[in-house]
């Protein structure tokens, strides 16, 4: 397996034909100049140089570019739950912005305030206790520290191919090896265990579902000791991996029975992607404390948080986030507003239908083309795994690109991960018939991948 091959995990290569061949359907010149000085002006990294458009506007749940070309966004790097430009959730900020837009640290103001209450109202037991942050990889770096804090140990376990922010501290936890390639020494102290998988992994062929995962946890508690946390996300988003009660059940009970801190990383998929407001409610379990990002401030807004347990409040000496917008007002209203938006509206009902819809066209689409090998969803967060053969499940890579590229020339947005599990996550706001819409473009275009030839 190529290089290139090998790192196609949270998402496309941006220097592959396919994407060469994207350039060339772009006529305009004004758009090409500003790509030319974005390569130009901006350090390159893999998954986001060469930039694939210039956008000039957002709305709903589409992306508008310079032309004034749309793009259904089934994308939108997790913070479009609902919708972009939501005049909720605007007319909400441009009213504290003429108040109060910013509270240095040392003070307080009731937008956080009334944030950190809401938060903890809406989560189970003694889910309380809440920090904010900027991004949701610094809610990761503070869930590290405090559960040092709380276990006095400092070993962590993770999984592979896991994805926690681009930090050095969050990239140690990760498991993606596009960010950790490179970097030389990391945080000690971290184990990486396999993910829970039941189409392909180490224990596929078990025949004992994801259980195999569940135990292998255990057995590295054991085996390394002095483990204090074990950091997960309840569903991965990227390729939308989604364990089995059992699964929780048995994973809630190690944890507990081995007095580890069950941190899970909510940050890509709370706030009714899942149909509930956060993924975990699915499985009937509490996490120790829960990281969250993203839409929490509500596709506008840089705002993420962590809830902990009230007995973990032992911290007080230690400075667990510190951040200059540590208390935003602006991010806190828009949480605020956003959170109101999704109870207002019965956004999570929605979902649930959405849902429903979902899985029984994606099947359709599954049993129509033999490139697609696996189709896993919840809420309105799906997979499709587009393989060469359904026997040997190799990966259809270079069909993979070819779907996406020929979605986004009709006007449909999303991303690639593993190098071939197409990731759907539109909008919550996302009408039935844009739905219906998305996916025939879809279908379109898995046509077309069908046709090349396999090599």
């Amino acid at each position: 397996m190529s290089e290139k091959q090998h790192n196609r995990t949270e998402g496309d290569i941006n220097l592959t034909s396919e994407r060469s061949n994207w350039y060339a359907v772009i006529k305009d010149t004004d758009t090409l100049s500003y790509l030319e000085e974005d390569a130009e002006y901006f350090l390159h990294q893999a998954l986001s140089t060469p930039c694939l458009d210039v956008l000039a506007s957002c709305e709903g749940i589409y992306l508008t570019d310079i032309q004034g070309k749309k793009y259904m966004d089934f994308h939108g790097n997790n913070v479009h739950q609902v919708g972009y430009r939501n005049p909720y959730v605007l007319d909400k900020i441009k009213a504290q912005l003429d108040v109060l837009p910013f509270s240095p640290r040392r003070y307080t103001n009731v937008p956080a305030i009334e944030l950190a209450k809401k938060l903890g109202s809406l989560l189970p037991g003694d889910l309380k206790r809440v920090l904010f942050a900027p991004g949701g990889t610094s809610s990761i770096s503070m869930a590290l520290k405090l559960a040092r804090i709380v276990t006095g140990k400092h070993k962590i376990i993770s999984l592979w191919d896991s994805f926690h922010g681009a930090s050095l501290d969050a990239i140690s936890a990760g498991g993606e090896l596009d960010f950790r390639k490179d970097m030389g020494p990391l945080m000690p102290g971290v184990e990486r265990i396999p993910p829970p998988m039941r189409y392909r992994g180490p224990f596929v062929s078990s025949g004992n579902g994801d259980m195999a995962y569940a135990d292998y946890l255990e057995y590295v508690i054991e085996k390394e000791g002095d483990i204090g946390a074990f950091v997960i996300e309840t569903i991965r988003n990227t390729d939308v991996q989604i364990p089995s009660q059992a699964y929780w059940d048995r994973v809630r009970e190690i944890c507990t029975r081995h007095n580890v801190l069950l941190i899970l990383d909510e940050i890509p998929i709370a706030f009714g992607r899942t149909g509930k407001m956060f993924a975990f409610e699915n499985y009937g379990f509490e996490p120790d404390i829960i990281c969250l990002g993203k839409g929490l401030g509500a596709g506008v807004m840089p705002m993420a948080a962590i809830v902990a347990r009230e007995s973990y409040n032992v911290a007080g000496s230690i400075s667990l986030g510190h951040f200059t917008h540590e208390k935003s007002p602006l991010g806190s209203v828009a949480a605020l507003a956003m959170l109101e938006f999704i109870e207002q509206n019965n956004i999570l009902e929605k979902v649930q239908d959405d849902a429903l819809f979902m899985q029984e066209e994606i099947a359709k689409l599954a049993e129509k083309f033999p490139l697609i090998g696996d189709i896993r969803g919840i809420g309105l967060l799906w997979g499709i795994e587009l393989v060469k053969d359904k026997e040997t499940r190799e990966k259809a890579v270079r069909e993979a690109e070819i779907v996406m590229y020929e979605c986004l020339k009709n006007g449909m947005s999303f991303k690639v991960s593993q190098g071939n599990v197409l990731q759907l996550s539109p909008p919550l706001t996302i009408t039935r018939d844009e739905l219906q819409q998305a996916l025939q473009i879809l279908e379109n275009a898995l046509e077309v991948a069908s046709l090349v030839e396999k090599y």
